[in-house]
């Protein structure tokens, strides 16, 4: 069970058990032609998603390693194509990386591209449901074998008493190890996002109801 991190401010650090640490952070992306408001809403959320990293980072320790999404490559070649990604997050895993953190690769290759593919696939508007119907089969193959190669690439690179920090979309699925106490950056601008959102989808589908 992850803990939000407006619950954990209030408890001492000896609250907290040794052993393994995740802190997640919901990756937010701007999309092109972005409103003034969201676009303000978006800067306002990394700002307290860093301040909110600064915070846990105090009470529990620098983070070890960095994780990010759609990036499966380590150290500095995966550093650069995070950076080539013009990610948001970027600005937060590279100043865990100037305090001596570690990079490594969240996605395999293959599975990453296998999952984007059939994902475009799906985006084609096709007719025939036999062929829609057997590229969703597939689609949702690669999806489950990707979120078990990243739950397995944490285990298997997230050391005893090490904290991580993994940048990923919030709607991932992904089961992470037991052992692993996973702290969930949710800063309020997330809320304001999601009701954002929300009231955009409401007011599209009203003024389709209209035509």
């Amino acid at each position: 069970m992850a803990e939000e991190l407006g619950k954990i401010e209030k408890l001492p650090v000896e609250n907290f058990q040794k052993g393994r640490k995740l802190f997640f952070v919901p990756v937010i992306y701007l999309g092109e032609n972005s409103p003034e408001d969201y676009i303000q809403k978006f800067n306002r959320y990394w700002e307290q998603v860093e301040k909110q990293i600064n915070e846990l980072s105090l009470k529990l320790g620098e983070v070890n390693i960095a994780y990010h999404e759609l990036i499966a490559a380590s150290g500095e070649e995966g550093a650069a194509s995070l950076k080539d990604l013009d990610s948001p997050g970027y600005k937060i895993v590279k100043a865990c990386l100037d305090k001596k953190a570690r990079f490594e690769a969240l996605e395999d290759a293959d599975l990453l591209t296998e999952f984007m593919d059939w994902s475009r696939c799906l985006m084609l508007g096709l007719q025939n449901p036999t062929v829609i119907s057997k590229i969703y089969e597939s689609y949702a193959e690669s999806v489950k074998k990707r979120k078990e190669s990243m739950a397995r690439k944490i285990d298997e690179t997230l050391k005893e008493n090490e904290i991580g920090i993994l940048l990923m979309r919030e709607n991932h699925q992904v089961q992470f190890p037991s052992d692993i106490q996973v702290f969930y950056v949710s800063p309020p601008a997330l809320d304001d996002i999601k009701r954002w959102l929300r009231e955009r989808e409401r007011t599209a589908g009203g003024e389709t109801d209209k035509e």
